[in-house]
């Protein structure tokens, strides 16, 4: 018999929250039948969205979901600390604390970042060697592969041990499926050079180039999509700002190539020969199809989607959530940070002895 697997939903969470998670969950969970859904909120709410979502999706049965009462809710402007600590019995609470009491495997929210990421490192904790989760997500390259990415908004402020704790945790996501593989690190800078940056991008470099990670060095904005690294590190400030970037241009690439197969007979034709090619290209760059970012260093499988996602992308981050079950990837990736950790702290005992000698 294959193995369930269990998702908890903040179906409150998200600009739009139950009218865009319920139908991506009913959606998610027609295409994949070994999924169980444990749908978190206020009861009486969801319910009625099941209601019509039920008859929409019929294939969809009563015993492949649970409704999982919650009282209170996080809004996209509450504080952290309110958040955390008034809020007890709120939605994403409710949905973290099922992966901690083994109710569920893995947990997703569409809500504030903030409260998320405390709200989860609170109700799980980290794994050893690591002091904050950070958001990671794998971006497409030139290359045809992916660009792992982090942290992607989950810590604004960071220390140059912060930089490199989250470059242990990328390049663990990056070879969780191949032990074997030594991915490349690259430091978000505003130059190649060695000079470059501020104080602590400085400090996080050297780190790095001592660490026993393969860091690539300092790398560039345009590095990110053409490939040049497996694993970009940065704070989450500049990582926030360097996705909504590029989802932006990918919107704005999208609507021009429409616009422009759509203006004349002669550039419809066009579009129409072309029409394979520009599918292609339109799944590319459509962001929607990347939602849904690993919060990592936490002992349980956090999925983080994006606020604003409709019922495409946030069914994408659960996909996402599913794969990450399906993969094992807390296990591995729990075993690689350990491995790289103790490395590091090997390396620099070794440093310190040479040096005291």
């Amino acid at each position: 018999m294959a193995t369930v697997i269990r998702i908890a939903i903040d179906c409150m969470g998200g600009d739009e929250g139950i009218p865009v998670t319920v139908p991506a969950a009913f959606a998610f969970a027609q295409r994949y039948a070994d999924t169980h859904l444990l749908l978190v909120g206020l009861p009486e709410e969801i319910e009625q969205a099941v209601s019509v979502c039920a008859k929409r999706y019929p294939d969809v049965s009563s015993d492949r979901y649970s409704i999982v009462a919650a009282t209170e809710v996080v809004t996209m402007d509450d504080p952290v600390e309110v958040a955390l600590r008034r809020k007890k019995d709120s939605s994403m609470r409710v949905a973290a604390q099922a992966v901690k009491d083994g109710r569920a495997d893995a947990c997703i929210s569409a809500g504030n970042t903030g409260a998320w990421m405390a709200i989860s490192r609170y109700v799980l904790k980290t794994l050893f060697g690591i002091d904050r989760p950070a958001i990671a997500s794998a971006l497409p390259n030139q290359k045809g592969g992916t660009t792992t990415m982090l942290d992607l908004g989950a810590n604004v402020d960071c220390t140059a041990e912060h930089l490199l704790q989250f470059a242990i945790m990328g390049t663990a996501l990056a070879q969780a499926g191949d032990v074997n593989h030594s991915p490349s690190v690259g430091l978000l800078n505003i130059g190649e050079e060695v000079i470059k940056g501020n104080d602590i991008v400085k400090q996080a470099a050297e780190l790095l180039r001592q660490s026993t990670l393969n860091f690539y060095g300092n790398v560039e904005g345009n590095d990110i999509f053409k490939g040049t690294v497996d694993v970009v590190v940065c704070d989450g400030f500049v990582g926030n700002v360097a996705l909504k970037s590029a989802e932006g241009v990918a919107r704005m690439m999208s609507v021009m190539v429409r616009e422009e197969f759509s203006r004349n007979i002669f550039t419809k034709l066009l579009g129409l020969i072309a029409m394979p090619v520009l599918a292609k290209f339109r799944r590319r760059v459509d962001n929607r199809q990347y939602n849904g970012a690993a919060l990592l260093g936490l002992r349980g499988v956090v999925i983080k989607s994006h606020g604003a996602a409709d019922a495409v992308a946030f069914g994408c981050a659960l996909e996402r959530a599913r794969e990450a079950v399906q993969t094992g990837l807390l296990k591995r990736t729990a075993e690689a940070i350990a491995k790289l950790t103790n490395s590091q702290v090997e390396a620099v005992s070794s440093t310190q002895s040479g040096d005291s000698e």
